[in-house]
């Protein structure tokens, strides 16, 4: 089978999967308990998350990892499982992709602020944070690694050097960014253009943006980060719409069409690889396969021109 970066190299474009969350809040998971810990104490209700996926059409699929550092899992008291987490997430991951497609291991924000950028945390604490969940999940069975949902630049190079120099994952890097006077920023004030050339710089392969507001807004994030890395793949997995609060629960209005309206215009402007965030479903998932349909047999490569 071909890698993720032969495939793209070869200008397919590919199609990752949705929210994860949602669904396991859906099956059971409880306010103040670990997601990760699901991979051990729910497997069958995580697979269950990944198989609709890859029935909707997705290429690429995420492990159920997104908050897997000693960090995030120290706030349930559970940093001694952090191995036993990421690789038993990625384990379900490649069980039930098979030799179909990728699985890229979810990573996540940390929670912490660098000391750089005025908090706590030391680079070299972060990195080894990030050290020991990538090379559990590369255990675990693995392709590459998906460092997500970041604001911070400092934190997502330590991220992807650790990554990078422990594993011999892919490494994808995606920042969440929003609209503003100043343009498209992440809440720590970082352009689509800095954390592109940034993450690329550190060693990512592949870099983006998810989450955010909408995919409307991430045709325009799209040509900033194509702009800045012409010769680099890109990943977008939007949200379905901005967030809404009705009835004390938080919605998201995009329907499957709605996205799906916008997947040639987001090849255009450079996304090599599409998917959803918060909100979106398998539903969402099999109407962005159709819409990419005509694009995904390879061709002219949008990074580098290649065949």
């Amino acid at each position: 089978m071909k890698s993720l970066l032969e495939r793209l190299a070869a200008g397919e474009i590919l199609i990752s999967d949705g929210a994860m969350g949602t669904f396991l809040q859906a099956k059971g998971l409880a306010p103040g308990e670990s997601p990760e810990a699901w991979c051990v104490s729910h497997p069958d209700a995580v697979k269950s998350v990944t198989e609709a996926y890859i029935a909707a059409g997705s290429d690429i699929i995420e492990t159920n990892s997104l908050g897997g550092t000693s960090y995030k899992q120290k706030e349930f008291g559970l940093e001694d499982k952090v191995i036993e987490f990421n690789i038993a997430a990625a384990k379900l991951a490649r069980e039930a992709m098979g030799d179909k497609g990728c699985v890229a291991a979810s990573v996540g924000p940390t929670g912490q602020i660098i000391e750089d950028e005025g908090g706590m945390a030391s680079p070299e604490a972060l990195y080894d944070a990030f050290k020991e969940q990538a090379m559990a999940l590369e255990e675990g069975g693995a392709d590459a690694v998906c460092i997500e949902t970041m604001s911070s630049v400092a934190e997502a190079v330590q991220a992807i050097k650790a990554a990078k120099e422990n594993t011999k994952l892919t490494i994808i890097a995606t920042f969440t960014f929003e609209p503003g006077a100043r343009g498209f920023r992440t809440m720590m004030g970082v352009t689509p253009k800095a954390a592109a050339l940034a993450s690329v710089e550190a060693g990512a392969d592949i870099v983006g943006a998810n989450c955010g507001s909408g995919i409307d807004n991430m045709i325009e994030i799209t040509r900033q980060i194509r702009a800045a890395v012409p010769n680099t793949p890109i990943m977008i997995q939007a949200n379905a719409g901005a967030p809404v609060l009705e009835n004390g629960k938080t919605v998201f209005k995009d329907t499957p069409q709605d996205m799906a309206a916008k997947v040639q215009e987001l090849i255009a402007a450079g996304a090599n690889i599409i998917g959803g965030c918060c909100g979106t479903t398998p539903e969402h998932i099999r109407a962005i396969a159709e819409a990419a349909k005509g694009n995904k047999g390879g061709g002219e490569c949008c990074c580098c021109g290649c065949k």
